[in-house]
């Protein structure tokens, strides 16, 4: 089996362990490895992919876009392994809508963006910043969610969330870890001693006692984005707010995989806790980052010693 043809397996039986079916983008995936193989190529190339991606009749922008998106997806994989393969540019043969790649934080980005809003002024704002961005990470919930948080939402008996009403309304419980718990409470108390006045009863507060807004808080986090050194321009996606929310749904689909969970099983409980109305809205999350799914596939190896070499 060649290099690229057994990639192309272990990729395909990763992502249908997820739960993929990769019917159509099976049969298009290995038709492109026969393409190398008939042309001789070693590795992925981007003048080979636009060759093979063209070389089909009467095809539609669609269909071309798709062909091109299916080399990209897995030239990002196999880039994981092999630093020398090229990934198509995003925009050969662009498709009419396609959801752009999310920027995945790490832990070091997340406490450099938390460093980073400790440094705000007045320290109100820092607090608030500071606790608003750990709670994202930690929960993967919508900012807006959190915006809407009030003060009764929280059960700190039972260490609990609860989003009322919220996108698709619905209402559902987010439980906390213990840390995320005990940061909660050191805000509360700090906002209490630094917003007396506040008139509102959400949990989150600007400096003016006022709830927060998107247009507060999208600046902020651009500026400390940009302060920790993650706004990169050379980078094929940028840190948005939201992003906390995609990197605590794929590192859990990681971590389980890493675990030897059944994913698939399990995406409906990763599903209800985010709010999703159903699971294929989750699954989005891992495609959505393919590069990633060679982490995934590293980190089964050390737990499944019948895989292929």
């Amino acid at each position: 089996m060649t290099g690229l043809r057994a990639h192309a397996a272990d990729y395909l039986e990763l992502r249908r362990g997820l739960g993929y079916k990769l019917s159509g983008e099976g049969r298009l995936l290995f038709d492109f490895v026969a393409f190398t193989e008939k042309t001789a190529a070693t590795t992925i190339t981007t003048a080979a992919a636009v060759a093979w991606a063209n070389d089909t009749t009467g095809s539609s922008q669609a269909y071309l876009a798709r062909r091109m998106r299916v080399v990209r997806t897995f030239a990002r994989y196999v880039q994981a392994f092999d630093p020398t393969i090229e990934v198509p540019a995003a925009d050969l043969f662009p498709a009419g809508k396609h959801r752009p790649t999310p920027y995945i934080y790490s832990q070091a980005d997340v406490a450099a963006l938390m460093a980073a809003a400790r440094g705000l002024r007045p320290p109100l704002q820092a607090a608030t910043f500071e606790t608003l961005i750990g709670l994202l990470a930690a929960t993967g919930m919508r900012v807006g969610e959190a915006m809407a948080l009030d003060d009764g939402d929280i059960d700190w008996d039972e260490a609990l969330l609860v989003v009322r009403q919220t996108k698709f309304n619905k209402t559902r419980e987010v439980l906390l870890h213990t840390s995320t718990l005990d940061a909660l409470a050191a805000y509360r108390k700090t906002r209490n001693h630094l917003s007396a006045t506040s008139a509102t009863a959400s949990f989150f507060v600007t400096t003016r006692g006022t709830p927060l807004t998107h247009s507060v808080i999208q600046p902020v986090f651009r500026r400390l984005a940009a302060q920790a050194g993650l706004d990169r321009p050379a980078s094929t996606s940028r840190p948005h707010v939201h992003g906390l929310r995609h990197t605590f749904a794929v590192n859990t689909l990681l971590d389980w995989s890493a675990d030897g969970e059944n994913v698939s099983a399990r995406m409906p409980l990763l599903s209800t806790y985010l709010g999703h109305s159903c699971p294929a809205a989750t699954y989005w999350y891992l495609s959505a980052v393919p590069e990633l799914l060679a982490i995934a596939a590293a980190r089964l190896d050390c737990h499944d010693s019948r895989r292929r070499p």
